[in-house]
């Protein structure tokens, strides 16, 4: 196995290159977060395409990411920055999970390798505003579920982004970039 700092690090390096790492441009361009969602829809498209995709023999816990704006927008700034690093952290741990379970070769091996970096980049990328993202704790998400379906992982990922992500960085674009 391949130890997480090391994925993170690789994470965070690709990233650079594609001239990402800069969280001021991922704030500031709203195209950005709108790039990211799209490739999360790829993603879960091209697991959904994949003809015989296994359940998981061991179901995955997944954080329940639909939330109201409203409820959102009356929550302090760091209830939502621990919301978010608590449903990252506990994603990336279902991706963990199950890719643990499915074979490299398999169809669908290669997009969860790309979900897992993709949540990767989100935790490293909110450490860079200097919070910590600790170990998944129980009762850390308290809303979540366990999942049996791979396809399900992908759905919360784009959720995750089209939702909380988006506002997230919404919200702190409107300091960060005057």
């Amino acid at each position: 196995p391949i130890p997480l700092g090391l994925l993170l690090l690789t994470s965070l390096l690709l990233h650079l290159e594609e001239g990402r790492a800069d969280p001021r441009g991922l704030l500031c361009d709203s195209r950005l977060i709108q790039k990211y969602i799209n490739e999360a829809k790829d993603m879960e498209s091209k697991a959904g395409q994949c003809q015989v995709m296994p359940a998981l023999s061991c179901p995955a816990m997944l954080p329940l990411v639909d939330f109201s704006l409203h409820q959102w927008r009356s929550q302090s700034s760091k209830s939502r920055q621990q919301e978010l690093l608590c449903d990252l952290a506990l994603l990336a741990g279902a991706v963990a999970v199950a890719q643990g379970q499915v074979s490299p070769k398999a169809c669908g091996a290669g997009e969860l390798g790309r979900l897992y970096r993709q949540v990767s980049f989100f935790l490293q990328l909110l450490q860079t505003f200097g919070w910590e993202a600790g170990p998944w704790e129980p009762g850390c998400s308290p809303r979540s579920q366990e999942e049996i379906h791979i396809t399900g992982i992908f759905l919360t990922y784009r959720q995750l982004v089209q939702g909380k992500l988006r506002f997230f960085f919404h919200d702190l674009a409107k300091d960060w970039c005057k």
